[in-house]
């Protein structure tokens, strides 16, 4: 029996640590007591130093410079005041960002064990030797990722831990749908044999606060560019075009930009401020090109594109970018995964004078190619997005592989074999001083032809050492069809939740498809060092968007998660709370609000939503984009 045809049973048997939270109770009573005895004694022994040194000092001439004492005492670095650009959900980012070369990686994990094969190319030309990036890349906290107020990338910065920015406080416990837009339409398929509309997963709109220089030499519409103050909200479509959109009213602020070309994926906007947008393709149907754009956003022109169907990639015949890029703004390199399984990053040659408004860019292409003996070329490629911590990045692969790379080296620290498929994209998370990476899979390969239940796995590993700290899982539904077209998968679709503030001792993941084949959703929070279930909210409908936590002035914590047929939940992201008072309230959000055609039918939202101080938005497969006040 081959391993694609058997049944796997939900497996929640890994915990490490495995234990009861109140086991060793007698062994913590006396290792207290001798903390106690000990600590009686250095204070005594502090007690009569500190005499004598009182006697010896007596004793001195004071006169004598020669006998001055100079005691040290140590001072706290002071934290810096937050700047009006950083999140203050964020805020004060002290991740130290320390990557210890000296850990041993864990056996299971080393690249080697699995005879890798790795290639590095520099401009087309193949690298013989070690490679060495001329300008080391070494990202820090995620708070000083943007130079500017916005959400530049899917999950917001290089740690992927953050779609919200600023506090959102509660008054009534309400969610208000205050605009649509509904001019999104669609797009035939490269198959010829459907058609891509509206906003899918991931869908990510991305946010930005256009300083007025930077917005006067823009092509903007007047009513968008006097503006005071704008926000400015971006979604990138599969009917090929982008959109623009003010956050308050849902007005567009310029003419859309028209790629050609179906884009499901999350865009990213350059974090230092710069007016440019870095945008992937997700199907072959958009002409000469099968791959990236840059447009330059004060005039909407293609700066730059790039296709991949020419790099000797495992898997040649498909190049879609729907990864979401980061942008090393200190080093101006671009990072981008795509699926014909090549990391490439980009050094931009950026040259911006926001003074004369002129931008050029003129990339140079470095490309990393990477196979395992056990893998498949054909299957090779990346859909989810990299995180990114110091010099390491971490990605998942199509071939089921949770990879860390050094992107300064371009060569694989380790890697590990999850238990299923993922899409999603790795968060991290620095605890004591060590990144962790959180992750969950699919339910895609454990059974065959049909439906099935098969077990959603979870982890957090070591980004180190790639080593488990704890697995877990949860029962979900899924569809094999004969095809792909046909197939309905569930488990973990939408990103995980890392908490903070109230909450920082969690970390949330969403389950698809719970109750069945297309029904129930379930929101898991769990302790982030046992991986023991802390609280869960149960839905009935699926869900394949990403839950967004958002935070009011207090610390307050809070969750909101879009499902298939268009309803949005608000729910409390604290411990302790009644289940039966989880759910703050929801909504159904409805198409042409207000006017004689108004309809709740055909909305369904997968892509992932943002929530920028108060305003939640987010795009459905319908064509709409909504606008939902949280009050």
């Amino acid at each position: 029996m081959t391993r694609g045809d058997q049944y796997i049973e939900p497996d929640n048997s890994f915990y490490r640590p495995s234990r009861d939270p109140n086991e060793g109770t007698m062994t913590l009573v006396v290792v207290i007591t001798l903390l106690f005895v000990c600590l009686t004694g250095v204070l005594a022994a502090v007690y009569f130093k500190k005499a004598t040194a009182k006697e010896t000092l007596a004793n001195i001439d004071t006169t004598d410079q020669s006998g001055y004492i100079s005691v040290a005492s140590p001072t706290p670095s002071p934290v810096p005041p937050i700047t009006d650009y950083q999140n203050p959900i964020l805020y004060p980012g002290l991740a130290g960002i320390f990557i210890n070369t000296e850990l041993q990686v864990a056996p299971e994990c080393v690249p080697s064990a699995r005879k890798i094969n790795q290639t590095i190319t520099v401009a087309g030309n193949i690298v013989d030797g070690e490679y060495v990036r001329e300008k080391p890349i070494y990202m820090t906290d995620p708070v000083f990722y943007g130079e500017i107020p916005g959400i530049f990338t899917f999950r917001g910065n290089n740690f992927r831990n953050c779609a919200s920015f600023g506090y959102t406080n509660l008054y009534r416990g309400a969610l208000t749908q205050r605009w649509e837009f509904a001019g999104i339409g669609k797009k035939l398929a490269s198959t010829m044999n459907f058609e891509w509309s509206g906003v899918r997963w991931t869908g990510q709109p991305l946010v930005a606060e256009w300083p007025a220089a930077v917005r006067s030499s823009m092509d903007m519409y007047d009513s968008a560019k006097q503006q005071l103050s704008l926000t400015e909200v971006i979604v990138a479509a599969l009917d090929g075009k982008i959109y623009f959109f003010n956050l308050q009213n849902g007005e567009q602020t310029r003419d859309p930009i028209d790629v050609g070309a179906s884009i499901k994926g999350t865009p990213a906007l350059d974090p230092r401020g710069y007016p440019i947008l870095y945008v992937g393709q997700t199907d072959n149907n958009g002409g000469n090109v099968f791959g990236m754009y840059i447009y330059s956003l004060i005039d909407g022109t293609l700066l730059y594109s790039y296709d991949g169907s020419e790099d000797g990639a495992y898997r040649s015949n498909w190049d879609a970018f729907d990864s979401s890029p980061i942008v090393s703004g200190e080093t101006d390199t671009l990072i981008w995964p795509c699926e014909n399984g090549i990391i490439y990053t980009f050094d931009l040659n950026t040259n911006y004078n926001q003074a004369a408004g002129t931008l050029s860019i003129s990339p140079s292409v470095t490309g990393y190619r990477y196979i395992f003996d056990d893998n498949v070329g054909s299957h090779m490629g990346v859909e989810s997005s990299i995180a990114v911590y110091g010099n390491y990045g971490y990605f998942v692969d199509n071939t089921m592989n949770l990879c860390c790379l050094d992107l300064n080296t371009l060569n694989m620290v380790w890697t590990k074999v999850l238990g299923d498929d993922s899409d999603i994209t790795p968060v991290v998370n620095e605890e004591g001083g060590v990144p962790y990476v959180y992750v969950g899979t699919e339910v895609d390969n454990q059974g065959g032809t049909g439906e099935y239940c098969g077990a959603a796995y979870i982890y957090k590993v070591n980004g180190l050492t790639g080593e488990t700290v704890w697995q877990s899982s949860e029962p979900c539904y899924t569809y094999n069809g004969e095809s792909s077209d046909s197939d309905q998968s569930g488990g973990c679709f939408g990103n995980p939740i890392i908490g903070k503030g109230s909450i920082s001792n969690l970390v949330i993941f969403s389950f698809s498809m719970t109750n069945g084949l297309a029904s129930g959703n379930k929101v898991v929070a769990y302790d982030k060092d046992l991986g023991t279930v802390v609280w869960e909210y149960n839905m009935n409908i699926y869900s394949y968007s990403s839950p967004v936590d958002f935070y009011d002035s207090e610390g307050h914590a809070y969750i909101v998660i879009c499902d298939s047929i268009g309803q949005i939940h608000m729910i409390s992201a604290e411990a302790g709370v009644d289940p039966k008072e989880r759910r703050i309230t929801y909504i159904q959000t409805r198409r042409n609000l207000g006017k004689s055609n108004e309809t709740a039918s055909g909305i369904c939202i997968e892509a992932s939503p943002i929530v920028y101080e108060g305003m939640l938005v987010v795009g459905t497969t319908s064509g709409s984009v909504f606008g939902v006040a949280i009050e």
